[in-house]
């Protein structure tokens, strides 16, 4: 029983929302299933992955505006299982790895799926101490989860506000540009790879030399133009300064001081050396930075443990 001395804020009754719906699972399968296939395919096209937060957040808030009875629950239930993709389709970059390596000669449904399994489990125990250091605590002017948070807040205002009757006719839900962007996509990769009406990738070969050569790659793809869109303009330049780098610096270089295979052009000489030696500079470099990421947030725990100590 509540204390008759209480403030009157302790004895507020905030009504009970449905968060956990069967349209909310079933539309949490659908995006998630959505976004991890198209996660597979540009990781195993370009080896970019990106986050489905924001978008399944959007998608959603998109879908369930349909349903009077929805809310802000509904919404941050389906976007959290729709985060579910980027992390699955992770497993792409383990498995070619345990095949590389010889470990395996095939893909095992039951080992497979005990990997993943166990991949998860140990995604969800460390999401709970990376938390606070990634997102409570974290330099970053706008970590993605403030971000998914933020546009939930502002769909759950404009729904309240079109119930009251003070809803703004310039706003949308997006459900057109998201049906719109799909229809373009299709259409523009129907001409490209079904008709074969329309080139999706250009390239030209550059001689520099008696063997030296590089390439000057130009392609254009609806998914990897709405991947950029979702990775940022920083991410989006560090891959644009590392194709400069690669075949503005390395391959020339490389192809200059290296001999070719008697006979051999010197556009395959380039995409040799591009494949056998470039590509592993990327790796490394990577590898680093994943070790760095590592030493920074360990830091902070060894500077606590002595302090205790």
């Amino acid at each position: 029983m509540p204390d008759k001395n209480s403030s009157p804020d302790s004895q507020v009754k905030y009504p009970s929302l449905p968060e956990l719906t069967l349209r909310g699972m079933l539309l949490g399968i659908l995006i998630t299933a959505i976004f991890t296939a198209s996660n597979v395919y540009l990781g195993l096209k370009v080896g970019l992955t990106f986050s489905s937060s924001i978008p399944a957040a959007v998608i959603s808030m998109a879908v369930l505006r349909f349903f009077k009875d929805s809310n802000v629950l509904e919404n941050n239930m389906v976007q959290t299982q729709a985060s579910a993709a980027g992390t699955l389709s992770a497993i792409i970059f383990v498995l070619p790895g345990l095949l590389m390596l010889g470990y395996w000669q095939g893909f095992p449904f039951w080992e497979t799926l005990l990997l993943c399994a166990c991949g998860g489990s140990m995604g969800v125990l460390f999401t709970i101490p990376l938390r606070r250091a990634m997102v409570v605590n974290s330099d970053l002017p706008y970590p993605e989860g403030r971000a998914a948070a933020e546009i939930l807040k502002v769909g759950s205002q404009m729904r309240k506000d079109k119930a009251e009757g003070r809803g703004k006719s310039g706003k949308s839900s997006g459900m057109k540009d998201i049906v719109g962007g799909t229809f373009v996509a299709a259409l523009f990769s129907l001409l490209s790879n079904g008709f074969h009406v329309a080139s999706s990738e250009v390239s030209h070969w550059v001689s520099l030399g008696r063997t030296s050569a590089t390439q000057l790659p130009m392609g254009f793809s609806m998914a990897l133009l709405g991947a950029g869109y979702l990775i940022g303009i920083a991410s989006g330049i560090a891959i644009f300064v590392g194709t400069l780098l690669s075949w503005g610096v390395f391959v020339p270089y490389l192809t200059s001081v290296m001999t070719p295979e008697t006979g051999q052009a010197a556009s395959d000489f380039a995409h040799s050396i591009w494949a056998s030696k470039v590509r592993f500079i990327g790796a490394g470099c990577i590898g680093t930075a994943a070790v760095w990421t590592l030493i920074t947030l360990i830091k902070p725990v060894i500077d606590g443990v002595k302090l205790m100590g």
